[in-house]
């Protein structure tokens, strides 16, 4: 068994984020940064059983709640996607600084998205993964039905996600609005790997299409089957920490060395 040691490190807005550092038992052959889906945290099941995959594939993991959620301090209302990407960049600086620099960038639903926008700010990432994720960030408005109007007059709204309740500010979809994700996915120059499930109901399987073709090569499709959006079954999450620890030997020697 490795180890797994809670952390804190500031984020892009000087709050303290909370991470996990998912550690194998021998040296680690790379190092990789998880960003979770929209309003989790990275104690998700599906994050901590693919970060477990990943382990036994040596590689470590770094899983951290970005401002204002989970255990990380700040306000989510004043957060944005941006701001998240931001909190990405940090959070990869801060491996560099105490660990290793990061080879590996996976992010879930529209973690995936701040994955593929952070990338070019993380010159050390040599792989790119994304699951379930959306081609635009906008996608995820569709969860804020019935609440843009409120969002937009009084500047912000409590809106009902997943059974909990959150704040959701004006700026939050401004930012979205702003994004421009084909052009960063375009002018990725990294290997990406885009796992996705033709039965996600939450970001449907055109996304993980509209991604491919926007993307150069070296670029994968992994099917994820049977899956739902959370990977709340241990064996999808598990299944993609195996297939993404196999497909980075690809692009990282080291990986390639350990599994020798």
């Amino acid at each position: 068994m490795g180890q797994s040691k809670k952390i804190r490190f500031p984020g892009s807005t000087g709050d303290l984020l909370t991470a996990r550092l998912d550690i194998p038992e021998s040296r680690p052959a790379a190092w990789a940064l998880f960003a979770h889906c929209f309003t989790c945290s990275k104690d998700l099941k599906a994050v901590v059983n693919l970060s477990r995959a990943l382990n036994e594939a040596k590689v470590a993991v770094m899983r951290f709640d970005f401002t204002g959620l989970g255990e990380s301090e700040g306000d989510f209302a004043d957060t944005s996607f941006a701001s998240n990407v931001d909190d990405l960049i940090a959070a990869a600086e801060y491996l560099a600084a105490e660990h290793e620099p990061v080879k590996i960038l996976v992010g879930h639903s529209l973690g995936g998205a701040a994955v593929l926008q952070a990338a070019a700010d993380v010159p050390s990432a040599v792989a790119v993964a994304t699951i379930g994720a959306p081609a635009d960030p906008a996608h995820v408005t569709h969860l804020l039905t019935g609440a843009i109007d409120d969002i937009r007059r009084d500047g912000q709204a409590e809106v009902m996600l997943a059974g909990r309740r959150f704040t959701i500010g004006e700026k939050f979809l401004d930012d979205l609005e702003e994004t421009r994700q084909q052009e960063r996915i375009r002018s990725l120059d990294r290997a990406l790997i885009i796992f996705h499930s033709p039965v996600d109901r939450v970001v449907g399987i055109d996304n993980a299409a509209k991604i491919y073709a926007s993307a150069r090569h070296p670029k994968s499709f992994i099917s994820l089957d049977e899956a739902d959006h959370l990977l709340t079954d241990p064996s999808d999450a598990s299944y993609v920490g195996e297939v993404l620890a196999a497909w980075s030997r690809k692009y990282i020697p080291e990986c390639r060395s350990a599994a020798e």
